[in-house]
């Protein structure tokens, strides 16, 4: 297949640049712009379908490239350096290859439940940033998914894609419209003999993070950074836990907070011999 050439700001070019901060049009095209070699590497590596890779039509394209655009099946566009300078956001130069990658389903069943599981619900996220670096620790410390609920930030936001460095590729993140969803899935999962132990955190937790048995089954909540977990997550715990803390600080930024209890979770797999 030919590339196609994109040399102004034509209709093809604004839909694209659209996805970079119109939330509504990535839903209703159901799709997102990636940038970065990495994160755009495990895409790839990790199966998602691409619907656009678009590259430098000025420079000679690196091993990489050359065999990322051989290897995927997809549209390929060559595009005026400038007009990928602002679809890759770089304040000088440009990437060399921006991709346009499909949004999988937010189906729940995409995250598997079993005696090793670890799932991490994010309640209302206002931060991209921080969703990002949240699904970056998930991945690290062995999560089976991550559930985004509520109204809350869009996964798909470039900020939150590129703080994620990829891991948004690596494992199932879904997005559920509330706590009600949720809740059913985890009763079903129960049903069938995984006894998940749904934990929130809190600042005033019922009990310390270390002195709570993470090895079972467990869906860890973190709550929106300015008002915590919802009235409605609050009564669907079986505990909450804390992270003690010395000095002046009293909490801790949410993806702060979430990446020392992953940790305090894979210390206590990796003890007992389970999978992190």
């Amino acid at each position: 297949m030919g590339a196609l050439r994109v040399s102004s700001r034509n209709a093809r070019f604004q839909q694209w640049e659209s996805l970079l901060s119109n939330r509504s049009k990535r839903q209703r095209a159901g799709e997102f712009l990636v940038q970065g070699v990495r994160p755009i590497s495990l895409a790839a590596e990790f199966g998602w379908r691409f619907r656009a890779l678009i590259y430098d039509a000025e420079r000679p394209l690196s091993v990489w490239a050359q065999n990322l655009l051989r290897s995927i099946d997809t549209v390929r566009v060559a595009m005026a350096p400038g007009l990928l300078a602002e679809l890759g956001e770089k304040a000088e130069g440009s990437p060399e290859v921006v991709a346009v990658v499909e949004m999988p389903g937010d189906d729940l069943d995409r995250i598997k439940a079993g005696d090793d599981f670890l799932g991490i619900v994010l309640d209302r996220p206002a931060n991209p940033g921080n969703v990002g670096s949240i699904i970056r620790s998930a991945d690290a410390f062995g999560a089976s998914g991550v559930i985004v609920t509520g109204h809350a930030v869009d996964i798909y936001d470039p900020r939150a894609v590129r703080a994620s460095t990829g891991s948004l590729f690596a494992l199932p993140v879904v997005r559920s419209a509330s706590h009600r969803e949720l809740a059913a899935w985890v009763a079903a999962q129960r049903a069938r003999g995984c006894p998940i132990m749904i934990a929130g955190t809190d600042e005033h937790g019922d009990r310390d993070v270390f002195d709570v048995d993470f090895t079972q089954p467990t869906l860890l909540l973190v709550g929106n950074e300015a008002a915590g977990l919802s009235d409605g997550w609050q009564e669907l715990c079986d505990l909450t836990v804390s992270i003690p803390m010395t000095g002046a600080a009293s909490s801790l930024n949410a993806a702060n907070a979430a990446t020392a209890i992953l940790y305090e979770i894979a210390r206590q797999r990796i003890l007992a011999g389970r999978p992190a």
